[in-house]
């Protein structure tokens, strides 16, 4: 896709490009926000046959990255990434380095935290004694004296000519299997060499095993920070929302969490296309490719992608969705991080942002539910009867956008008809106030009424007359003891007790406009009680009765008032205020 300046926005694959392209330009109702505003830049679009679906996977993998096209997800480059350099010389080293150079060398990485990397590399050269020291060999050796490392048996000190060439290769071989996370570096192995060693009467070289399988044990130990049944693999999540993407990634080495890295990218599509297109790009800047990649729900074209790990890594790659025991386990970990960095960024907690994650998927939305509001019908047997709007953003209460509706057209107790009016009053002031773009001015991406299949007919068939009919419309249903236990659409309940994060959110939404609703539908109750008392007091009518309480508060204080206390409101005359004191002061008694 090209826009008006023949500049490349987006790149993708159809199997059929007609019906893409139809998707694309027909009917926007369904569409993302990001392929609306991308649609509307496009002016022009070419295509490249090609022979099969896997041809084409690898032609978009590299155009993207040769393009970097604004609407498609982006991982820029290798930017902020650290490496660990295997140098090529005879005296190799190994060193920290920011990027990957074309000098022969061998590069182990990309690692997100310098932190990590470095304390890899400290644990390497602390086993094999390998020299962390600027001095180059062989040209430096015997040019001075060994250091405190050798001393202290951290270094094999070549700079003295303590170790033979063949032995320090031998050493730096051994040290980038174990940073590679190979397992030809395991305790049994070491044991066996030790024990040759020491049959052949090299006591020497028995000792310097002994002391690098001590320092293996001892290092497992102090770094087993994940444990798991699976030795090598990824684990892959992310959360969305207001068209931003939260991916997390966990690398398992040794069956350890090894390294972890965060990616917040623009231009989110659907889940499935999203988490596609993340690990096209992620491993096309990755020399190394674990057999197993876990992944939190699915993604488009799985067996092309499968494909094209196994031809970029030269071995069977499976990708898997675990749905229960120590996968999915590890797998919720990794999504709990992704919506931690992602509500870092807006100053939120992580347990709202996946909460609000998981409703939209558990709902069904095309996007993530930012921005909820909630109704809720209370009167007494059919008197006062009102309703409450509360509006939860982010996943918490928006208490500036709350409104309250005195139920006007509707006379005696008629639930069904009273949330009509409501949602019609409510959508006619989005109409007077959509300039705005809150308060009433805001549409939801969200509605939630407090009731069942009967609330959501009446208020769905006023969406649809007034043209909203795409705003998704749920009812939250209680259980015998007054608490939520589902959500309901027009056809279906959706249990929500099995994923906690949902149930709280949903939970509080609920008890927050009831509280609400119940509250207001009170003060009316009792402000139509203290206006119906006052009414019967010769000369107060309605408002003298309403300006009374407005000026005084309280029925309390009305009854305490002097005549000249009572004089001072407005609409108050002297006779008046005699009648209201006689009345509370002589008449009532």
């Amino acid at each position: 896709m090209r826009d008006s300046q023949d500049k490349i926005i987006y790149i993708g694959k159809a199997k059929a490009l007609k019906n893409r392209v139809s998707q694309y330009f027909g009917s926007q109702t369904n569409h993302s926000p990001k392929v609306i505003r991308m649609v509307e830049n496009v002016s022009d679009f070419d295509y490249i046959i090609t022979d099969s679906e896997f041809e084409a996977l690898v032609l978009e993998c590299s155009l993207i990255k040769q393009h970097q096209p604004h609407y498609n997800i982006l991982l820029k480059d290798d930017k902020g990434y650290h490496y660990l350099r295997v140098g090529n010389e005879e005296w190799a080293k190994i060193t920290v380095v920011r990027k990957v150079q074309n000098d022969g060398a061998e590069y182990i990485g990309p690692y997100m935290s310098y932190h990590t990397v470095s304390e890899a590399l400290a644990q390497a050269r602390k086993i094999f004694r390998i020299p962390d020291c600027d001095r180059k060999f062989p040209q430096d050796i015997g040019k001075g004296r060994a250091c405190l490392n050798y001393h202290i048996k951290l270094c094999n000190a070549p700079c003295i000519g303590k170790i033979s060439l063949e032995e320090y290769r031998e050493n730096i071989a051994e040290a980038v299997k174990f940073l590679k996370g190979e397992n030809n570096t395991d305790i049994k192995k070491m044991t066996e060499e030790m024990q040759k060693a020491s049959e052949n009467l090299d006591f020497e070289r028995a000792a310097k095993i002994r002391d690098r399988i001590f320092a293996v044990k001892k290092m497992k130990e102090n770094q087993k920070v994940v444990f798991t049944s699976i030795q090598e693999q990824d684990i892959i999540a992310l959360i969305m929302q207001d068209n931003k993407v939260s991916f997390e990634v966990f690398n398992f080495r040794q069956g350890k969490l090894f390294d972890r890295e965060n990616f917040i990218l623009d231009n989110a599509d659907t889940t499935e296309q999203t988490r596609s297109d993340f690990i096209l790009q992620y491993y096309s800047l990755r020399n190394y490719i674990p057999k197993r990649i876990v992944l939190d729900g699915d993604i488009v074209d799985k067996e092309l992608v499968e494909q094209w790990l196994r031809e970029k890594s030269g071995k069977k790659v499976s990708i898997i969705i675990p749905k229960k025991g120590e996968q999915y386990k590890l797998v919720q970990m990794c999504r709990n991080n992704a919506g931690e960095h992602f509500a870092q960024q807006k100053g939120y907690v992580g347990k709202e942002i996946i909460a609000l994650n998981d409703l939209g998927n558990m709902l069904g939305l095309a996007k993530t539910p930012v921005y909820i509001e909630s109704y809720d019908i209370s009167h007494q047997s059919g008197t006062a009867n009102v309703a409450g709007m509360v509006v939860f953003e982010n996943g918490r209460p928006l208490k500036s956008a709350y409104r309250k509706f005195e139920i006007k057209t509707v006379v005696g107790q008629d639930d069904y008809a009273s949330m009509a009016e409501v949602m019609e009053r409510r959508l006619d002031e989005y109409e007077k106030h959509k300039d705005e773009n809150s308060g009433f001015g805001r549409l939801p991406d969200l509605i939630l009424l407090d009731g069942g299949k009967g609330q959501i007919h009446v208020v769905a068939k006023v969406l649809e007359e007034k043209g909203y009919a795409y705003i998704p419309l749920f009812g939250m249903v209680k259980d015998g003891s007054h608490k939520t236990r589902a959500i309901t659409s027009s056809q279906k309940e959706i249990t929500i007790k099995n994923n906690r994060n949902v149930f709280t959110l949903v939970s509080a939404i609920q008890e927050e406009v009831h509280r609400f609703a119940i509250g207001y539908h009170r003060k009316k109750r009792k402000l139509t009680a203290f206006k119906s008392s006052l009414t019967e007091i010769e000369g107060v009518g309605e408002k003298r009765a309403k300006d009374l309480l407005k000026y005084f508060g309280a029925m309390e204080n009305i009854r305490s008032a002097e005549i000249s206390q009572l004089e001072k409101v407005p609409s108050i005359t002297r006779t008046v205020a005699e009648n209201i004191y006689r009345y509370f002061h002589f008449l009532s008694k």
